[in-house]
């Protein structure tokens, strides 16, 4: 039986209200960012492993005397909180800040730049250093070390039955993403539409993944190339979120035909990969039976689905790798302008709508190789990046959320707006390095792409 005090879901209706719950006033939207990098040993260059001097538990027992609590799992540290902010793992041993709720963008760059700061000064003292691109560069899938995170187990044997590139996403991508509130269904369904439709223009333009095992892999966003190819069933461009009447009801009917992973039952996570969670909701899941999940197992389960825009009790805009630190501010900023300012949200969404199924789609596959130079229409993602920077600038100045100086949160764009005007994104400049002034040796990436 479960473990846990809540009681069972008794009709699908608590799972839609369970959603819906994230409905709030825009006089209390907040903005929430999270982001992952890339570990490695300053003298040797490989990977950081769980163990010894310089590893993951070192950087995550040196990062407590800044005040983080610790969270442990069957006896390992396994990740970190502080004042609705969390430090964490993914699979490969990329360490991710997920963020504190906070009001405005001048605030994110303060999170950033503190836990930035933290992390550089443990990995000084234990030799250690953290990258700032979307995909490893040089290191082979097998070298990665393991986390000791039971999900992960789990993902890890299920992924290769699903797709070919599954195994790859898990131990070797770096991504960063923004979590947003929304005032009504409505007003969701709108954000939602515009995001997944703009979700290839932000990966153009936060491309920074060109390399693999050494080498130029023929991509701008290998990350991105990697989530073609991960899992279908959860993973694309939810093309039901444009039918007429979605909303709460048709994404939880999308979650519930996604398989399940695991259920979590107090430190273990029972193995219940490709299973239903419709039979889970009938009292029919054989490595429960007779059991039904409460709403905690059912958030749970939402949190492993991966579409290019995750819906929650907020939404999650995922299309991003991640990058330097001042791009870690403007990819928060890209969205809070679009889809904070009602005008910008109108606008965007008047300029997208028409855009086909197949239009979407195959910007998001073409988007991973060509980056800012894709085809669309009579035009480039460029053409289309320069637009959604004026959108997006526009509603950061309607928002009026100044800092010290009397500065709006548009000085976090600026970061963007050489990369529309010339077509050269992270990944273009990394090429061009990496053909020029490294000539041709990879490790210089860990000199210049270090936090």
């Amino acid at each position: 039986m479960s473990d846990k005090l809540e009681p069972p879901i008794e009709h699908k209706s608590e799972m839609i209200n369970w959603i819906a719950v994230g409905c709030k006033p825009k006089s209390e939207w907040l903005i929430g960012t999270e982001h992952e990098k890339i570990g490695y040993n300053l003298e040797t260059l490989k990977p950081l492993p769980y163990d010894g001097d310089a590893g993951i538990f070192a950087m995550l027992e040196g990062l407590k005397k800044y005040g983080w609590s610790e969270v442990v799992e069957n006896g390992y540290l396994i990740a970190l909180k502080r004042d609705g902010a969390s430090v964490s793992l993914e699979p490969g041993g990329q360490f991710e800040l997920s963020g504190a709720p906070l009001d405005n963008i001048h605030q994110t760059c303060g999170e950033v730049s503190r836990h930035l700061r933290e992390v550089k000064d443990v990995a000084d003292r234990i030799g250690a250093g953290f990258l700032s691109l979307g995909f490893r560069p040089d290191t082979k899938l097998e070298d990665v070390p393991i986390m000791p995170k039971g999900r992960y187990k789990i993902m890890r044997e299920y992924m290769p039955k699903v797709g070919t590139h599954g195994l790859e996403m898990m131990f070797r991508t770096c991504t960063v993403q923004v979590n947003l509130d929304f005032a009504s269904e409505a007003d969701m369904v709108k954000k939602m539409r515009v995001g997944l439709a703009l979700q290839p223009i932000t990966t153009a333009l936060f491309a920074n993944s060109p390399f693999t095992d050494g080498a130029p892999n023929g991509y701008k966003s290998y990350r991105s190339r990697i989530w073609l190819d991960t899992d279908p069933d959860r993973t694309g461009m939810l093309p039901f979120a444009f039918e007429q009447g979605f909303g709460f009801e048709q994404y939880v009917d999308y979650a519930l035909d996604v398989p399940m992973y695991f259920v979590h039952r107090g430190e273990d996570y029972l193995d219940a990969s490709g299973k239903s969670f419709r039979d889970f909701l009938d009292g029919k899941l054989d490595i429960l039976p007779g059991e039904k999940p409460t709403l905690s197992d059912f958030e749970d389960h939402l949190s492993t689905i991966f579409p290019e825009v995750r819906l929650k009790q907020f939404l999650e805009m995922r299309g991003s790798d991640t990058g330097p630190w001042n791009q870690l501010c403007a990819m928060p900023a890209f969205w809070v302008g679009i889809l904070y300012d009602q005008t910008a949200l109108d606008a965007t969404w008047d300029w997208v709508k028409d855009w086909s199924e197949e239009e979407r789609d195959q910007l998001r596959r073409d988007v991973p190789k060509y980056g800012l130079q894709t085809k669309f229409r009579n035009g480039t993602i460029q053409d289309l990046a320069k637009r959604a920077l004026a959108l997006s600038r526009t509603g950061l100045k309607n928002r009026q959320k100044l800092n010290a100086y009397g500065e709006s949160e548009t000085v976090f764009l600026s970061a963007l707006d050489d990369m529309a005007k010339t077509g050269n994104s992270n990944a273009d400049k990394l090429l061009q390095l990496y053909k020029g002034a490294w000539e041709g040796d990879i490790t210089r990436a860990y000199q210049d792409c270090i936090y």
